[in-house]
């Protein structure tokens, strides 16, 4: 599946790790307000650390402009938790183990390391407005910059 500015964003409810008193997130509670939704590989890797990284330093702005960031990999509630407080991250990570939301938004794919073939998370980025509407889509994303992008993005919305 892919998903283009405009299409309705899927729905779903996932275990989450850092938000006070939940246990389980939709991006429908989010109605109203948008929404940064980040797929990243793994927990602790160089590049999802850095990416992470980069969303907890622009979280304020962020805020300031209403919106919400939400990370999900494959990960367990219980690696997101040991990442977020090694990493001091200010946002919600949803594991999505039996990769439901990760299907949804098209987010598995063949990817090729070392000369083997694996299935994995394609790093990409969805901006989601108020209204439920994907706003803007990244794929393949690389990391460096990427997070100040999505919030260049945001502000000219």
């Amino acid at each position: 599946m892919s998903l283009d500015s405009g299409d309705t964003a899927p729905d779903f409810e996932l275990p989450v790790e850092g938000l006070e008193g939940r246990d389980t997130l939709s991006l429908s509670d989010y109605r109203g307000h948008p929404v940064v939704l980040y797929f990243y590989p793994k927990d602790n890797t160089p590049g999802c650390t850095l990416e992470a990284q980069d969303f907890r330093d622009l979280q304020d702005e962020f805020r300031k402009l209403g919106a919400q960031v939400l990370g999900i990999s494959r990960d367990s509630v219980t690696s997101h938790a040991k990442f977020r407080d090694k990493q001091n991250l200010n946002f919600p990570l949803l594991s999505d183990p039996d990769e439901i939301a990760c299907q949804s938004y098209g987010v598995i794919k063949e990817k090729k390391m070392y000369g083997r073939t694996h299935v994995g998370v394609e790093r990409s980025t969805f901006l989601i407005d108020g209204d439920g509407k994907v706003a803007r889509a990244w794929r393949g994303v690389k990391v460096k910059g990427h997070a100040q992008k999505v919030l260049e993005t945001l502000q000219s919305l």
